[in-house]
């Protein structure tokens, strides 16, 4: 399913996908999860060079837990198998884990849902203090001096509001979708968390 202007917003392929991230008994599932990941992509291609290290990031951590999810998908069809796989061969904290890739895929989404959320809330901000203030609540306390250093340099380069609304609007309701993806999304983000939390994962910080 290929997102275009004909469809509605940017936003509403990734909302209908999001129909089909739990299974009938409420697990939450691989692939479909991951589709609506990378359903968001073209979401964060119209920020530009802005956000180019969060999309080379999210692109990153989907191919890894899209490629173990291949190497099985009967397998690792529930979403967190992989990972607890992991944690029970003690390779969950190695740097190229699946288990890195979920949670920083997860604090990436978090941070992206924040910064649709501040573009709501508050009309009057510019596109990067809206960015900014999106950062500091989200992934700012587990990136070290480095990143941090270059994520704030990336916001500099943010886009003109008004375009980048006009532009993800296509021919839909732009402010709805966007609220219907902050209220939709956050739960399987939260539920990501959790279960990391579980295995004692979800405070890894940055190298």
């Amino acid at each position: 399913m290929e997102p275009s202007a004909a469809q509605g917003t940017v936003f509403a392929p990734s909302l209908e996908g999001m129909k089909h991230v739990r299974s009938d008994n409420g697990e939450m599932l691989t692939k479909p999860f991951l589709d609506v990941c990378k359903l968001i992509l073209p979401v964060i291609d119209k920020f530009g060079a802005a956000m180019a290290l969060v999309k080379s990031d999210i692109g990153g951590n989907i191919t890894r837990l899209e490629t173990k999810y291949l190497s099985d998908p009967s397998k690792y069809n529930q979403f967190y198998t992989m990972v607890q796989e992991e944690v029970d061969a003690k390779t969950a904290k190695g740097s190229s884990s699946c288990a890195n890739g979920l949670l920083w895929l997860t604090r990436a989404m978090d941070f992206l849902v924040e910064l649709f959320r501040n573009l709501l809330a508050h009309p009057d901000w510019t596109m990067s203090q809206a960015c900014t203030d999106s950062y500091g609540k989200t992934l700012k306390k587990f990136h070290g001096w480095l990143a941090s250093s270059s994520f704030t340099i990336a916001m500099k380069l943010a886009p003109d509001r008004k375009k980048f609304m006009e532009v993800i609007a296509g021919t839909g309701d732009v402010a709805a979708d966007m609220e219907e993806f902050c209220t939709t999304f956050p739960p399987f983000l939260e539920e990501n968390h959790k279960f990391l939390a579980s295995v004692g994962l979800d405070d890894m910080k940055a190298s």
